[in-house]
């Protein structure tokens, strides 16, 4: 009886939610990124190492459901010597000492968070007696805005998934009365300021592939085009005579492989530094290949208006399927895990189909999809809509941003005055 009237009056004294706070630790290896790079330091699965540079900051993310106070600590430990650390967190700075070679908690500062919020603390070092400022393992939070549900990458193994962020996709609808398709039209813009370093922004995407614009470095941008082989591998050496997509046709510059990792298959790109702000033109043929039984011929064009003119990236063979085009998409994914933690943004616009029978059909409804990190709540950085024009669909995704769209939504843009682009099919490139 005693010790029901202790608790009787604990609850009348306390919230609920201070009764029963939660202690929560979020792992730097799936959630932190260099955001100012200086030294030596980086992210490892096991969180923050090598940090022996002042000017070097770090950064962490999660979101909270709920609002409230949170106090923060840090995991952390220091191979030698002693450092003080910055922590800064919604407007708050906190300076600790870290000086135990063992693993523990130290206490930074209490924050004030709002609900439905993405929630970043940056770090950087002020001071060390040593070569480093630590190691840090986790940010560990505490308070009402640590309850259930948190949004973060919790699992060591959906670490590099995880810092990638999500990728976001648009499937066009197609209808019945455009009969078999054998060509996908479409357009891309990527406005100025998001063609940031480790950007796929897919533009023509179909049942066994996809073909768009790439991002590789400061230095390097590529025009991608991948079709899948039919046997399901990530290692292309596994794959069977009979099942492998064979090379037809490639433009000038063109350099074709094999690719695996995420599926097998044959790719080729072209290296060209495309600029954000220009809209580039895709065209992709899909039909069966009358030159070896059971397969289908895939081709992709990229008209280059430097040139005024189409160029051929490839065409290929794959095996084991007859079909026309189907399941016309683009999607958008940044594919280095380090750039996670950058928004970029792509639109797509003037979508149209073309028939085995030259009819052309426009395709106005796009619905957004996203991938497994955004569905198992680990990333919610992810968005997609109608653009400001009316005219084309968007797509959006990292940079801890909080806006996002619910999964499944259909989208309307506007028609075009109704006139196809004119392309003269019968005069595209085959080499």
């Amino acid at each position: 009886m005693k010790y029901l009237i202790q608790i009787i009056f604990a609850i009348m004294v306390f919230p609920v939610s201070q009764l029963f706070a939660q202690t929560v630790n979020i792992p730097f290896g799936g959630n932190a990124y260099v955001t100012q790079s200086a030294g030596n330091v980086e992210v490892g699965e096991n969180g923050i190492i090598n940090w022996d540079n002042e000017n070097a900051t770090i950064s962490c993310w999660f979101k909270v459901s709920h609002s409230g106070k949170l106090q923060l600590s840090l995991r952390a430990r220091i191979p030698e010597g002693s450092s003080k650390i910055n922590v800064l967190g919604n407007d708050r700075n906190f300076d600790i000492v870290v000086k135990n070679l063992d693993w523990e908690a130290v206490p930074a500062g209490t924050v004030e968070v709002k609900e439905n919020q993405y929630i970043r603390i940056d770090f950087k070092g002020i001071s060390k007696t040593g070569r480093f400022f630590g190691e840090i393992s986790d940010l560990i939070i505490e308070g009402e805005p640590a309850q259930e549900p948190l949004i973060f990458v919790r699992e060591a193994e959906n670490f590099y998934f995880g810092r990638r962020g999500p990728s976001v996709h648009l499937s066009y609808a197609v209808p019945e009365s455009a009969g078999n398709i054998e060509y996908f039209y479409n357009e891309v813009t990527v406005p100025d300021g998001n063609d940031v370093i480790g950007s796929y922004f897919m533009v023509n995407g179909f049942a066994e592939g996809y073909c768009g614009i790439q991002v590789n470095s400061e230095t390097e941008r590529r025009i991608l085009f991948s079709v899948w082989s039919p046997f399901v591998t990530d290692n292309p050496d596994e794959i069977p005579d009979s099942a492998q997509v064979h090379l037809l046709a490639k433009g000038e510059n063109v350099v074709t492989k094999e690719f695996g990792g995420e599926g097998s298959g044959g790719q080729s790109f072209l290296r060209y530094f495309w600029k954000s702000g220009v809209t580039y033109r895709f065209i992709t043929r899909v039909h069966p290949d009358e030159n070896r039984k059971g397969a289908t011929v895939y081709t992709s064009w990229f008209f280059d208006p430097e040139k005024n003119q189409w160029q051929i990236i490839a065409s290929f063979s794959r095996p084991q399927k007859v079909t026309w085009f189907k399941q016309p998409h683009s999607f958008l994914e940044n594919f280095i895990p380090s750039q996670g933690h950058l928004t970029r943004k792509v639109e797509f616009g003037n979508q149209w189909v073309i028939s085995t029978q030259r009819k052309w059909t426009e395709l106005t409804q796009a619905k957004f999809t996203y991938d497994a990190t955004a569905r198992a709540n680990r990333r919610a950085d992810y968005d997609g809509e109608i653009s400001v024009n009316q005219a084309t669909f968007y797509l959006k995704n990292c940079g801890f941003f909080d806006k996002n769209i619910v999964y499944g939504t259909t989208f309307q843009r506007t028609p075009t005055t109704g006139t196809h682009p004119e392309i003269d099919l019968k005069a595209l490139p085959i080499k």
